[in-house]
Order: C-alpha cells, then sequence, then structure tokens
C-alpha cells in the first residue's frame, strides 16, 4: 500500500478548509468566483502555494488583490484548525493550467477542421 506524505494530507486539508472558507465566511466580492485548485506544502510544512482559478480570467489580478486583503484572517482560521506547531507562510497564485488546457484544446479543434477540408473519403 503506497503512503501519503504528511505534507500532502495537511495540504487537502487546508484546500478543504479554504474551500469551505471562501463560500461560508470570506464576502469579499473580488474573491466570489474562485476555486482553490491545489495546495502544494514543503516537506518541512514552512511553506504552502495555494493555486486558485477564477471563472475570468481576466479577474486574476482582482482575486490576488482579495487574498492580501484576507491574507491575515486567512492564516488565522488555518492555525486555528490546523493545529500545527508551525504556521505555514502561505502564498497565493493563480493556477494557469486551465488556461494553458483551453488553448491547447484550441489549437487541436482548429487543426481538425483545418484537416477536415483537405480530407476526400477514400473511393470504394
Amino acid at each position: 500500500m503506497k503512503s501519503f506524505p504528511r505534507s500532502d494530507r495537511v495540504g487537502g486539508h487546508i484546500q478543504r478548509i479554504l474551500s469551505d472558507l471562501l463560500q461560508k465566511d470570506i464576502k469579499d466580492p473580488r474573491l466570489e468566483m474562485v476555486t482553490i485548485t491545489d495546495v502544494k506544502l514543503s516537506d518541512d510544512l514552512r511553506k504552502a502555494r495555494i493555486y486558485f482559478t477564477t471563472s475570468a480570467p481576466k479577474n486574476t489580478e482582482k482575486a490576488i488583490e482579495g487574498f492580501k486583503s484576507a491574507h491575515g484572517y486567512v492564516k488565522r482560521v488555518l492555525s486555528q484548525h490546523l493545529g500545527l506547531r508551525y504556521m505555514p507562510d502561505i502564498e497565493f497564485l493563480y493556477d494557469e493550467s486551465f488556461d494553458y488546457a483551453s488553448r491547447i484544446d484550441k489549437l487541436l479543434k482548429s487543426t481538425k477542421t483545418d484537416n477536415e477540408k483537405d480530407y476526400k473519403p477514400p473511393e470504394k
């Protein structure tokens, strides 16, 4: 059976707490359509990178400002729920993987339509 590192388990717990916090407690309009996609912790649990995405990529800067504004509150709530000896330094980063995936999808669809124009079915 494969064991999961403690940093992965704590990261999953942080993700659940933050998702719940964003839905119920934080009333900042800049963070309304934000989704926490991943939490990466260092092995010593001292640094946490929290990745998020928004419904519209143009709202990214507003969301980053919203997280900067709520940084102290988020850190305080996390420290109450986690019970760790040291509270990790948290950093909020925009998750660009969804934008990258949609760009790749558009490229694949454009090549498909280009090939369909040139494609002729074989004759019997």
